[in-house]
């Protein structure tokens, strides 16, 4: 099984405490995934819900597993129906909307997401998820909205503030973009630190591929490398240089690592581009 995938299983486990105490199908099924028995898990799941297809509970595991596993567009099935029998979950609203965005459905996110926050106001804050599709669909404003909610909980992410300065630069123009340029004092993950100096025009595009470039081990390397040319190309586009964005999110595309968040936004924004999009990284 791929270490990403080992890793993963916690978020499985985790989706049987979202409803009530697991059932002893619940728990089988979750042990034989805890153990690393996918497809054993998955038929198993797959069984359960024969006998008892009105399961919200197996409905929204069975879904974890199949995203995990690739099979989306069966997770996503899966959750359609989990919301039928669950329609106030905000829970489930949020898990859709983040597959329906993997699956390049980003028009449809949005209504799931903020269905999310509607149902469950709580989950605001953390949604930074939300932030990013609302940009991809012109809502600037209610994007640059979330991401200032989202630095009361998350107050040292350079991430978060290029993702405001982007939808502010896009409502309201660069010059005003730069001069609300969110502070990030200690993200120490390499190159953001210089990602942050290039949005507040105090660095070059050079200087960050430079940083980017510098790193022990080959996976550092490409890992700083997908965010220096993912953020490259947002820039790019913020500031309307379309012929370097393109380059660099065709790059950022390339280094992409299929099963995290960004790296699904790279290839989303690619496809939307209509860029040709280079295979996904073994």
């Amino acid at each position: 099984m791929k270490r990403w995938l080992l890793a993963a299983c916690a978020a499985v486990l985790s989706v049987v405490g979202v409803f009530a105490a697991p059932t002893n199908t619940l728990d089988s099924v979750v042990q034989l995934w805890r153990s690393g028995k996918t497809d054993d898990a998955l038929a198993a799941a797959t069984k359960a819900l024969k006998e008892d297809p009105k399961n919200p509970r197996l409905l929204s595991l069975r879904a974890q597993m199949r995203v995990l596993v690739g099979q989306r567009p069966g997770a996503e099935a899966d959750l359609t129906a989990a919301i039928a029998l669950e329609p106030d979950s905000g829970w489930l609203r949020q898990e859709r909307a983040q597959l329906r965005f993997r699956l390049g459905k980003v028009e449809d996110s949005v209504v799931d997401f903020d269905k999310a926050v509607e149902l469950a106001p709580r989950m605001l804050p953390q949604n930074w998820q939300r932030g990013i599709a609302l940009y991809y669909v012109g809502r600037f404003a209610d994007g640059r909205k979330q991401f200032e909610v989202h630095q009361t909980v998350n107050p040292q992410d350079v991430e978060n503030a290029a993702w405001h300065f982007l939808c502010m630069a896009r409502e309201k123009g660069i010059t005003n973009a730069r001069s609300q340029l969110i502070q990030v004092e200690r993200d120490g993950r390499v190159p953001m630190k210089e990602i942050q100096q290039l949005f507040a025009g105090k660095a070059t595009p050079k200087e960050v591929l430079r940083v980017a470039a510098i790193a022990d081990d080959d996976a550092d390397r490409r890992d700083q490398q997908f965010y220096a040319h993912l953020y490259l190309g947002l820039y790019f586009e913020a500031i309307g240089s379309p012929k370097e964005r393109d380059e660099h999110i065709r790059e950022a595309a390339r280094l992409s690592d299929p099963d995290n968040y960004m790296g699904v936004v790279a290839r989303v924004h690619a496809e939307r581009l209509k860029l040709t999009l280079p295979p996904s990284k073994p």
